[in-house]
């Protein structure tokens, strides 16, 4: 059903012109199997991320990753518990930040393929990003895989930043602005 659910969702799934290679690569590892779906697939796999805006749209939820110590948005590798791709970035976010109850758009609004450090060596990730709206007055919690967690405005992101985090900010509020 996970892999029915990300080769689904990725395939009806029309990518932004930044997204466009990552997307035809993601969909070209896809061909492999559901094995891509498990960080135990040392060469490359599919994660889930999200970008959370606040109940405001003012600010944007950016964790100071421990590994890679730069801030970036919350996500992860996916689980064999989790029931959609979806559910993955939901985990997530709750895992690293406490926050549940978020409104969560179903569509991605990105797709960024990039190398990682992961598990005793790098792989390609193949993130597929959502956005997320908290609930008003969200508190979030930093977790132990974070430096740091933090709501920032939306036209002022700290650096260092991830690679491709810029680009989701727009495209998040615009999923839930008008």
């Amino acid at each position: 059903m996970l892999f029915d659910d990300v080769c689904d969702r990725l395939t009806r799934w029309t990518p932004h012109e930044q997204a466009r290679e990552a997307h035809a690569a993601t969909l070209g590892l896809l061909v492999e199997g559901p094995a891509v779906l498990s960080k135990a697939n040392e060469g490359a796999h599919v994660t889930a991320s999200a970008l959370v805006v606040s109940h405001d749209l003012a600010s944007v939820l950016l964790c100071l990753h421990g590994k890679a110590r730069k801030w970036m948005q919350l996500g992860g590798h996916i689980e064999a518990t989790d029931a959609t791709l979806l559910a993955a970035a939901l985990r997530e976010v709750a895992e690293e930040s406490g926050l549940t109850g978020v409104e969560a758009d179903p569509v991605p609004i990105d797709v960024d393929r990039h190398r990682a450090r992961c598990g005793g060596g790098e792989a390609w990730h193949h993130d597929v990003r959502f956005a997320f709206r908290a609930a008003e007055g969200a508190k979030p919690r930093i977790s132990d895989e974070s430096l740091d967690l933090a709501w920032v405005p939306a036209g002022r992101l700290p650096q260092p930043l991830a690679a491709a985090t810029a680009r989701l900010v727009p495209l998040a509020l615009g999923r839930f602005s008008g």
